[in-house]
């Protein structure tokens, strides 16, 4: 699915002419003519009466009269063998024939006119009319038979020293060989034009030998040469005003930083590309750099919006006929849908598009369309068809020297390979198509390629070239330019490459390099949150770059938080299942880093579960939360429904003790008040870690002080942040309390009509009762609105929010708090509905040391490699150190009553953590069901 072939055709029209010569539909022989008038003979003298009278004709448009007036010239010439004059009325017909586009007359009357110029020594003439014929051909798509009579040209231009004519000679050269895809002479050709343009200091040819050189080395695969040449060029579009150049400059740029893997630079430079196609109105450029923004949101995993630019991009090129852009859009869509899963789709637009690449006969397309169908067959198992259309695009692309398009036929055969388990065979073309590849700079193609290597020696047990093609993958993908990209882009980008630190970890593993795999497990997550925070803590460019920590460090982490830190990593593999191959969960890994800097790993056997007992780790860890009656907010708060099971409960929180904590109850310390610290994966984010029960039925937090974090370098960060901000001690004037607020009114789901949340008055309880504690007033009810709170927030060292959370496990950024709708006209953030989104609080500069989100499932939001995208992450983000949340709806009396004891554990000097355990012991006294105490968890610092 290389990006080579996707976007540059709509181009070639544009580029192909600019460079025709300005003066070339002017009649060749006015002087001579003007010379043969003065003659006495009568004969002469009409034929050169009708010459001028051509001419006239010519100059206001009457092309067919004109034609008529030269050949009863021509007509007379030759009767008084007049051969000059002869050959002036044929260069002025052929000329007429070109404003006609009659191209095949043009070449008919030139031929004749160039016979005469040899035959009298007219170099000149000779020069022009080569170049006529060179012209002629390039209009009827003969480019192979327009360079021969260009190159039988070009000598006589320079020895005439006609350096205009050698200029645009030389610039169709270019552009001959550019449209027969021969790029290495293009590019030759297009050198030399810049040389001249330089010298004569002609901006505007410069500019366009910029571009068209520009656009040469991106189709030779050359990327940083091409924006070597092509941002000097855009430059000098710009300073000439030339609207259509700067257009068509931005959109090669676009597909230059998507090449180069510079996503921010490519979404800058199509968006700027598309804008000015809309205001010239160039519809099929719009179509062009409309597919292009959607390749580039499909890197970043950004379906909806890449499938909403493709088939906006596909629409338009069925509006305006132009079969080759749709046949770029359907193999877009197709895409789109290839990565979505649903291949026979994908392959229904693919087929689609081979049949328009063969209708206009474009072999570089047609190898694309065979190598994609080929995929979507390889991807529904049916290995003969992928076998057949990988063969069929090898061939085409050896038949016509298209080193791209070979190296992903090879690929795909390579694939075939592996999937059937013929290891050897595998890497023997997954060896052949790196060696082509990595001669490109195209991302994605580079990134398979190796991908596709490292796992075929993984499974063929060459574990050291496995480790080498994958670390050199992994160092690959991390210099990639994302840098500038938003933190909800980032996430997705980083999403898509988890794939080969999965792998390297195993590798490690299998070669006893435990802690080997434990860096590469913390370099694979958490790496936005880590990029975001980094980036608030320090306005050192270099420190925000936030480095993954080495094995040392981490043991000063741990050493750092006093707490043995626990990291998990979930590894799945491929299995045949059935007849079909699936990618189920295989092994948990699990590292044990201690204070003192031992450093331990166990692995758990995860096969069983769905081997034996029809469930997996993920279900699991749902059934767990559903048997002791966690409950959803399907309805965003509105009447929710649950059904606890003791008896079922009790077996799934000692089954998931049995796989997350018996293998490693050995390395944890005795002492109930030494912390221990989760670093969870996937599901494992949900998993109520408090509540697991032993053999005896004892639970976890009965014995150990428990902490999260998404990452173990994320723990590193909070803890700088709590250094920044230093602590203080609880108290009325530094805190925001909020219970119970004027609820908003929202839609349970999109389209229905809006309800207010229910009320809370157990949570207006809990908020008097704590602000009684602290001696402070509370925000209760319609005093707690948006912009009050807001306008706290910012201040507080402590902030307690009681009230409804919402959590979107969509894209995690829309989890909300719900507070007082703004009255009217009152000042703050501009979206006074109530509700203070984690898109929102991510933008919030606070000061906090503790945030405790008193409310339903506000530890929650959608799970990714980055952790839970929600309200704790950019609380966390923000500057806040420790943040206390929810997995689950809690209930109402007993969290009040936990929240009081947790503030009064404070008063008592008790860290955070510490605090939280203790009010869980005491409130599972009189409320043993774990859904009544176990639904917090405290983020980052426990001091």
């Amino acid at each position: 699915m290389g990006y080579r072939n996707l976007s540059l055709g709509a181009f070639i029209t544009l580029i192909l002419t600019i460079f025709l010569p300005v003066t070339a539909n002017l009649p060749a022989l006015l002087q001579m003519s003007q010379v043969l008038a003065q003659t006495t003979n009568p004969r002469k003298a009409e034929a050169d009466r009708l010459f001028q009278q051509g001419f006239e004709q010519f100059k206001t448009g009457q092309l067919e009269a004109a034609i008529q007036s030269w050949e009863q010239q021509l007509k007379i010439s030759r009767e008084i063998k007049d051969r000059t004059a002869e050959g002036s009325a044929l260069s002025n017909i052929g000329y007429a024939y070109k404003a006609l586009e009659n191209y095949q007359k043009v070449i008919e009357y030139q031929q004749q006119y160039l016979a005469i110029a040899r035959e009298t020594k007219n170099r000149e003439g000779e020069k022009g009319a080569l170049f006529e014929i060179g012209l002629a051909y390039s209009e009827l798509g003969d480019y192979a038979k327009a360079i021969d009579y260009y190159k039988l040209g070009l000598p006589i231009a320079r020895e005439v020293k006609d350096q205009e004519k050698e200029f645009y000679i030389i610039g169709n050269l270019s552009n001959a060989y550019m449209v027969l895809k021969d790029y290495p002479k293009a590019i030759e050709y297009g050198e030399q034009y810049l040389v001249i343009a330089r010298k004569n200091k002609d901006r505007k040819w410069q500019g366009e030998a910029l571009k068209r050189l520009g656009f040469d080395y991106l189709n030779l695969g050359n990327i940083p040469k091409a924006v070597e040449y092509l941002q000097p060029g855009l430059a000098m579009a710009r300073e000439l005003k030339d609207r259509n150049g700067e257009s068509q400059i931005l959109g090669f740029l676009g597909f230059a930083y998507f090449s180069l893997g510079d996503y921010p630079k490519a979404i800058e430079s199509n968006e700027q590309a598309l804008a000015i196609a809309r205001e010239l109105k160039y519809r099929d450029r719009e179509g062009d750099v409309l597919n292009s923004l959607g390749s580039v949101y499909m890197v970043l995993a950004d379906y909806p919006k890449a499938t909403e630019y493709y088939q906006q991009s596909l629409a338009i090129a069925r509006e305006i006929k132009d079969r080759e852009a749709e046949s770029i859009s359907l193999n877009s869509v197709g895409n789109a849908y290839l990565v979505l899963g649903d291949y026979p789709k994908a392959i229904d637009y693919y087929e689609q598009r081979l049949a328009i690449v063969r209708e206009i006969k474009d072999d570089l397309r047609e190898i694309d369309a065979l190598r994609n169908l080929s995929s979507a067959y390889i991807l529904l198992e049916n290995y003969p068809k992928g076998t057949e259309y990988s063969q069929q695009a090898l061939t085409i692309a050896r038949k016509i020297k298209d080193r791209f398009g070979e190296g992903g036929a090879l690929r795909n055969l390579g694939v075939v390979y592996q999937l059937s388990g013929d290891y050897p065979k595998a890497i023997e073309y997954f060896q052949q198509a790196w060696a082509i590849i990595r001669e490109f700079h195209d991302v994605g193609s580079k990134q398979l390629a190796l991908n596709n290597l490292g796992y075929a020696f993984y499974k063929q047990g060459n574990l050291t070239l496995a480790e080498s093609h994958l670390i050199e993958l992994i160092n690959f993908q991390e210099s990639l330019q994302v840098k500038e990209l938003n933190d909800k882009d980032k996430i997705s980008f980083y999403d898509t490459q988890r794939n080969p630190y999965e792998t390297l970890q195993k590798i490690f593993i299998a070669q006893n390099k435990n802690d080997a795999a434990l860096e590469i497990s913390e370099r694979g997550r958490g790496r936005a949150f880590v990029e975001l925070l980094a980036s608030k803590l320090s306005s050192n460019a270099k420190e925000q770059s936030a480095t993954p920590p080495r094995i040392g460090e981490i043991k000063q982490i741990a050493k750092a938080q006093n707490s043995t830190l626990v990291e998990y990593s979930i590894i799945t593999d491929y299995f045949k299942i059935g007849g079909k191959q699936q990618n189920k969960e295989s092994e948990l890994y699990i590292w044990v880093i201690k204070p003192t800097g031992e450093v331990s790993f166990r692995k758990v056997d995860l096969k069983p579960l769905w081997q034996k007992e029809n469930t997996t780790l993920d279900n699991l860890i749902t059934t767990s939360r559903n048997s002791i009656g966690t409950r959803g907010t399907a309805f965003r708060g509105i009447n929710v429904v649950y059904n606890p099971n003791a008896a079922k409960a009790k077996n799934n929180l000692k089954h998931l003790h049995e796989l997350l904590i018996n293998p490693i109850a050995d390395l944890l310390s005795k002492n109930p008040n030494d912390r221990v610290t989760f670093i969870p994966q996937g599901q494992l984010f949900l998993v109520p870690f408090p509540a697991l029960q032993d053999e005896q039925g004892k639970y976890l937090i009965e014995k150990h002080t428990i902490l999260t974090s998404p990452s173990i370098q994320v723990l590193d960060l909070t803890h700088k942040q709590l250094q920044r901000i230093g602590k203080q001690a609880i108290q009325g004037n530094n805190t925001l309390i909020v219970g119970n607020p004027t609820m908003p009114f929202i839609s349970p789901k999109i389209g229905d009509k809006p309800q207010q949340l229910t009320s809370l008055p157990g949570a207006e309880q809990e908020a008097n009762a704590i602000a009684k504690l602290l001696k402070t007033q509370p925000l209760i009810g319609s005093k707690a609105t948006k912009a009050a709170v807001l306008g706290r927030l910012t201040q507080a060292r402590f902030a307690h929010l009681a009230t409804h959370g919402i959590f979107d496990d969509i894209q995690g950024l829309n989890s909300a708090i719900a507070l007082a709708p703004n009255s009217p006209g009152s000042q703050g953030n501009q979206k006074g509905d109530g509700l203070l989104t984690a898109a929102e609080i991510l933008d919030l500069k606070l000061n906090a040391e503790l945030v405790v989100l008193s409310a339903c499932d506000t530890g929650r939001g959608r799970i990714s490699g980055d952790g839970v995208i929600g309200l704790s992450r950019s609380l966390i983000s923000a500057g806040v150190p420790s943040v206390l949340v929810s997995l689950w709806s809690v209930p109402d009396a007993p969290t009040a009553s936990l929240m009081t004891e947790f503030y009064q554990n404070l008063q008592k000097n008790l860290d955070k953590a510490q605090a939280l355990r203790q009010a869980m012991l005491t409130t599972m006294k009189n409320n043993p069901n774990p859904v009544d105490w176990a639904a917090f968890t405290l983020i980052g610092e426990a001091e």
